[in-house]
């Protein structure tokens, strides 16, 4: 264990190969639910991915750090809910020493040539994407799959991302071919809905 206490396995990246496709489900998780676990199993189904990787932030920029449980805990609550093997738990951005999507999705890419990444996302994020740090060039780095979230269905048609790259958005039907597009290219994808959210789950905790 680290002064953090999260065992160092988790602050390397997960081993893959070049022309793997593998998903980066980014979040604080905080605290992890089923509703995070139908987003992972339904892009592991729709997307025809060898890995997924579960990325727990160490923080979110655009909340407060007080409101996160020690990221020691958020990984092993994710562990006891991500079944499916091709989930990989992972915290490598504590290693890195910041939290802005765009620069991980950089050092991502400069560690793992070759490999195919999608960047997985709930729809509940869309709203408020382009607030996030060069989240154009998010956008301009990994194709993006979307997957619909109870209330937020609608959210690809308003949202400011959704309207920008309306151009590179492809049909869900070809959502298996996305990890071999290049960026910029989305998809939204609808499927069954958890009500569960992690704001929810806090406020009922306390």
């Amino acid at each position: 264990m680290n002064e953090t206490g999260v065992n160092p396995a988790y602050l390397k990246m997960p081993h893959v190969e070049p022309g793997m496709r593998v998903g980066l489900f980014g979040g604080s998780f905080n605290p992890p639910h089923a509703g995070h676990e139908l987003v992972a199993d339904i892009a592991l189904r729709r997307l025809k991915l060898d890995q997924l990787w579960w990325m727990v932030t160490p923080g979110n920029p655009l909340k407060s750090r007080n409101q996160l449980a020690p990221l020691s805990e958020r990984i092993a609550l994710c562990e006891k809910i991500a079944h499916d093997p091709r989930i990989k738990i992972t915290a490598f951005e504590q290693a890195l020493g910041q939290s802005y999507t765009a620069r991980t999705l950089e050092k991502v890419r400069q560690k793992n040539r070759g490999v195919r990444f999608v960047w997985i996302m709930g729809a509940d994020n869309l709203k408020s994407f382009h607030l996030w740090q060069d989240w154009q060039a998010i956008a301009k780095t990994y194709p993006i799959a979307v997957i619909d979230r109870p209330g937020a269905t609608l959210a690809y048609l308003s949202s400011k991302m959704a309207k920008t790259f309306e151009y590179a958005r492809i049909d869900e039907d070809d959502a298996a071919s996305l990890a071999s597009r290049a960026a910029p290219a989305w998809t939204f994808i609808h499927g069954p809905r958890s009500p569960l959210s992690s704001t929810a789950l806090r406020a009922k905790a306390d």
